[in-house]
């Protein structure tokens, strides 16, 4: 990621431009030549001179105080993830550390408890989206994270270079540009983590998309949501997740998923179910498909038996 500075300038001038005047309830007369603020107009809106305001977007000052760093996210309307991604950028940085970051470790409890979700795919997020662990029905849902070498573990970069991921997700774009938000708040929160630079000019290198989300600077922190897929096992497949910290384990999140429907939860149980006989490895679509079927047609055939 670039030196402070060059990040605080492309992030206020990218948010500067995505405002419109009349969201901002200024005139936008004929012959205005920028689409969205001046700098004046969010020096007035802020509360602050026009000289401060230009010598903090110039990159000419990299710190700022609560209430300027408020009074700005205000005027340019930033979510409440991109007012903390501007806080990062203006807290004093501490220096740097020539020791690599140690690598992550899910405690075997937490690791015990994911295997004990028969019913719920669930994960552990770690520093630059590695997936940390999953269980069974998770690996069934998404991809086998746990046949993958360590090295290839990483969600975002699955999502963006793998064509499977793009069928999956019924919203592939929506998705994984969100994604995206969220490593570039990692980013913030990390400015000098070497590994999240490589990582991204990575991911710059072997994918137009990200390069295009990379630019936007859109930032997005993990909560809680839905998501829709297209699973080959099982069809159409709306779930709910929950994102939650770990207070006693940095920069891990757990994700656990659920069924947004009776429907939804009774294919996720012929998914576990396909899952514990099999592997993708070794069955192929085909049959996988006709055992799901079988599994579908024999349920049926009980509710008949029983209405």
């Amino acid at each position: 990621m670039a030196n402070n500075a060059e990040e605080i300038k492309k992030f206020l001038r990218a948010r500067r431009d995505a405002v419109r005047p009349s969201q901002a309830g200024l005139a936008n007369y004929p012959g205005r030549r920028v689409p969205g603020l001046r700098r004046e107009e969010v020096a007035q809106l802020a509360g602050v001179s026009v000289d401060y305001y230009t010598r903090l977007e110039q990159g000419r000052l990299t710190s700022a105080s609560e209430g300027v760093i408020l009074s700005i996210a205000e005027a340019l309307r930033l979510t409440q993830a991109e007012t903390q991604y501007l806080r990062d950028l203006l807290r004093p940085q501490p220096r740097r550390s020539a020791k690599p970051a140690p690598p992550q470790q899910v405690r075997p409890d937490l690791l015990r408890m994911l295997n004990g979700l028969h019913d719920q795919p669930a994960f552990v997020l770690g520093r630059r989206n590695e997936v940390l662990a999953s269980n069974d029905l998770l690996d069934a849902l998404l991809t086998p994270f746990n046949h993958r070498p360590a090295n290839e573990r990483n969600l975002l970069r699955w999502m963006l270079l793998d064509p499977a991921a793009r069928t999956l997700y019924l919203d592939w774009a929506q998705v994984t540009s969100e994604v995206v938000g969220v490593l570039r708040a990692e980013a913030g929160r990390n400015p000098h983590d070497p590994q999240i630079a490589e990582f991204v000019a990575e991911l710059r290198s072997v994918s137009p998309e990200f390069r295009t989300w990379w630019a936007e600077r859109t930032v997005v922190e993990r909560t809680w949501g839905s998501k829709r897929f297209n699973h080959p096992v099982v069809g159409r497949l709306d779930i709910t997740y929950e994102a939650l910290s770990l207070p006693g384990d940095p920069d891990q999140i757990l994700f656990v998923y659920a069924g947004k429907t009776d429907g939804d939860l009774e294919k996720l149980r012929i998914l576990a179910s396909w899952y514990a006989q099999s592997t993708p490895y070794s069955t192929t679509a085909g049959k996988i498909k006709e055992s799901v079927h079988a599994q579908q047609d024999e349920a049926g055939e009980q509710d008949s038996r029983h209405a």
